[in-house]
């Protein structure tokens, strides 16, 4: 068993998180997760205020079964604050939030008793998150599917280590983004980190709510077969801050408009009803199918429990090897 200033601060086994991703992280996945040791942060995503979203009441009564969290996008729960009261009935253990200013949110969710995770794609964003009380940073690198930015992984989280140490250094961190085996786990903690949060390998999982025509389409690429990019965001008219893009597997569309995102941003919302159409039908030339790098490492979809205990025991070998190197002095 790895044991980290998260496992005991957060009273889990193994120092993995679910990501709280928007239309996947169910209730199920979720709970199942938190069964295996890790912690399942259900995925609030738009806060209700984009079409097709999971019921967010269905999903945490599902989740409440076992110690969970609640995650959204910031901005957009700005639009619709009464859903974190409401999600916070369901006393989850924590708050994820990624995407903006925390702050309008802290005193409620310190108050409900719940910790305060947030979620920062840049070093500046560290200490916006330390004034809202954040308990734990998780650093999210531009491997990570789906909304993100443009620091890497592997130099962001020491870089991140070191800047907590000097300025709250009883502040947990976490890492996030390219997390999808052993061999990430303990690249993080190696790193200094105190946990993981993984999104695309429980993307494809069992207990995942993503479609399986997306998880088929996926089994057979590379990461060399997502993009990061702001086009599509523009087409469909959700309206993302603009230092966020987004990544996906590439397809018709990206390869239609990737090199003409200006001509995208001013085209924004055109291809909204085309999009929601596509979504219906499953249309992957035009929908997203949202998976990060690591897409490349993922050729199945098993259950959570496997997925978790297979990276704690990979982790453990790979650090455990760290003994036996033989050292010139």
């Amino acid at each position: 068993m790895i044991k980290t200033r998260l496992t005991e601060r957060f009273g889990i086994k193994h120092p993995i998180l679910c990501a709280p991703m928007a239309y996947v992280t169910g209730g199920t996945l979720a709970a199942a997760v938190s069964r295996a040791g890790g912690l399942g942060i259900v995925g609030g995503g738009y806060a209700g205020t984009m079409a097709g979203e999971p019921d967010l009441d269905t999903e945490l009564a599902l989740a409440k079964t076992e110690k969970f969290g609640v995650g959204f996008i910031t901005w957009s729960l700005e639009r619709a604050p009464e859903v974190l009261t409401k999600a916070l009935h369901y006393s989850p253990f924590c708050v994820f939030l990624s995407f903006a200013d925390p702050n309008p949110f802290m005193t409620e969710i310190a108050n409900s008793g719940a910790l305060l995770i947030c979620q920062v794609q840049f070093l500046s964003q560290i200490d916006v998150a330390l004034k809202a009380g954040a308990a734990a940073i998780v650093v999210q690198g531009s491997e990570a599917g789906g909304h993100g930015a443009s620091r890497s992984t592997f130099p962001f989280v020491p870089e991140a280590a070191d800047y907590l140490k000097q300025h709250s250094p009883e502040t947990l961190l976490l890492a996030a983004g390219g997390v999808a085996d052993g061999r990430g786990l303990a690249a993080a903690l190696m790193l200094g980190a105190d946990g993981v949060v993984v999104g695309s390998r429980f993307w494809a999982s069992a207990e995942a709510l993503t479609p399986k025509v997306h998880t088929d389409k996926a089994a057979g690429v590379t990461g060399d077969s997502t993009v990061r990019t702001k086009v599509l965001d523009a087409l469909r008219g959700t309206p993302w801050p603009g230092e966020y893009s987004f990544r996906f597997l590439k397809n018709k569309l990206t390869d239609e408009w990737v090199s003409r995102e200006t001509e995208a941003l001013n085209s924004f919302g055109t291809l909204s009803a085309k999009y929601a159409e596509a979504r219906a039908q499953h249309d992957l030339q035009t929908e997203a199918v949202v998976c990060g790098e690591a897409v490349g490492l993922i050729r199945d979809r098993p259950t959570a429990e496997s997925i978790v205990s297979s990276m704690v025991t990979d982790a453990e070998r790979l650090l455990c090897r760290g003994g036996t190197l033989d050292f010139v002095r």
